[in-house]
């Protein structure tokens, strides 16, 4: 039988299986995703991102069991860094969720990065939209935790939660634009420790200056709420859970679901494209001819765009 088919039953395995095929790239799972992606749009997608150390994976479980207490179904997705050197990955995530796995309504996915930069595996995108047709009714997607590189989140997410903690240089970090610019909650975990509150204001005073600079096509309807909370307890957990609630009422009423669907749309067709190009001209190109342009470029006999421009002309 069809994985796509068993996907819709509620086959794990079957899930699992086309999960790892995604993660492949195969042709198997192209045809799966092409059977299932009418059945997508409906999950409400959620990323949690933010600096290593601010206890995401934490928050991570204890919003989904949030989400199980109001009888939402939960899909986690925890992308965590493939090292450089030898390709492995710890997928230590999973084994900070361990509590999750004996409920029959959360799916649980570790993803290596496999060298993708900005915070997600190349194939994070299809994995959501493969536990959306699931019928998961919320799927969390928790990133890398890389700092100022989490920007593509926001790409997949409807909602984007950056996670801050204090002592961790915070009161700089909350300043830098590109989290701050993504996210629709901020969350100041570990609010027992000294210098939360400060961290706090740092946040709300970056929020300000990033509202009155707003250019004129800037929408400054939805003001991102700053949420502490301590997620080993739980405490905090249940203000985040109705801040996420609230942002999905305002996309909904605003309009702004359909856009951001929209949006990611675009996104996955031209990342596709470019990944099939790229593809298709290497392999018409061939390695021995793409090995000899290296040895030109680093001879310094032709720079990086010349060789560029010949090998799409010449090829």
């Amino acid at each position: 039988m069809e994985l796509a088919p068993r996907i819709l039953e509620g086959d794990r395995r079957a899930l699992a299986r086309l999960i790892s095929l995604i993660e492949d790239d195969g042709p198997p799972a192209r045809e799966a995703m092409a059977a299932l992606h009418p059945h997508t749009g409906r999950a409400h997608v959620i990323g949690v991102t933010g600096a290593p150390g601010t206890g995401k994976s934490t928050l991570v479980n204890e919003l989904a069991k949030g989400f199980r207490r109001r009888g939402a179904t939960v899909g986690i997705v925890a992308v965590d860094p493939t090292s450089p050197f030898t390709g492995g990955a710890l997928l230590g995530d999973r084994v900070r969720m361990r509590d999750l796995a004996g409920d029959p309504g959360i799916f649980i996915r570790s993803m290596a990065t496999r060298g993708s930069l900005g915070g997600l595996a190349r194939a994070t995108g299809d994995v959501v939209r493969v536990l959306d047709a699931a019928g998961f009714a919320v799927v969390l997607v928790e990133t890398v935790g890389v700092g100022q590189a989490e920007v593509d989140i926001a790409r997949t997410a409807h909602t984007t939660i950056v996670v801050e903690a204090p002592g961790l240089g915070d009161d700089v970090q909350a300043l830098k634009a590109g989290l701050m610019e993504i996210a629709d909650i901020l969350v100041v975990n570990k609010a027992d420790r000294p210098g939360a509150a400060q961290t706090a204001r740092a946040l709300e005073v970056a929020l300000e200056l990033g509202r009155n600079n707003a250019g004129p096509g800037k929408d400054a309807a939805w003001r991102p709420p700053v949420l502490k909370t301590i997620a080993l307890d739980g405490s905090g957990v249940a203000e985040v859970l109705e801040a996420i609630a609230a942002h999905r009422a305002y996309l909904e009423s605003s309009g702004l679901w359909a856009h951001r669907e929209r949006a990611r749309a675009r996104d996955d067709l031209l990342r596709a494209l470019e990944q099939e190009l790229l593809g298709r001209l290497l392999a018409g190109v061939g390695e021995a001819a793409i090995e000899d342009w290296v040895d030109r470029i680093a001879r310094r006999e032709v720079d990086v765009y010349t060789a560029v421009q010949a090998l799409i002309e010449n090829r």
